[in-house]
């Protein structure tokens, strides 16, 4: 029986704080600027908005997360 591989991602830097990120919207699955890493704890994130320095209510997943370039 032959044995199948799955590709191994790409690896990425974990995103720290202060870090600029986009946010993945979940209505739509576009991806939103002007967020950063305010803190990351047990594989969740806090974010604050840049705009106003609002930490956000919610931790996020990394998947919902993008390092913006």
């Amino acid at each position: 029986m032959a044995t199948v591989s799955t590709p191994t991602p790409a690896w990425e830097p974990p995103l720290v704080p202060g870090t600029d990120v986009e946010v993945k919207v979940r209505y739509d699955g576009r991806w939103a600027a002007g967020f950063e890493i305010a803190d990351a704890h047990d594989g969740q994130y806090q974010l604050r908005r840049r705009i106003d320095g609002a930490l956000l209510p919610v931790p996020f997943q990394a998947d919902d997360l993008r390092a913006r370039h």
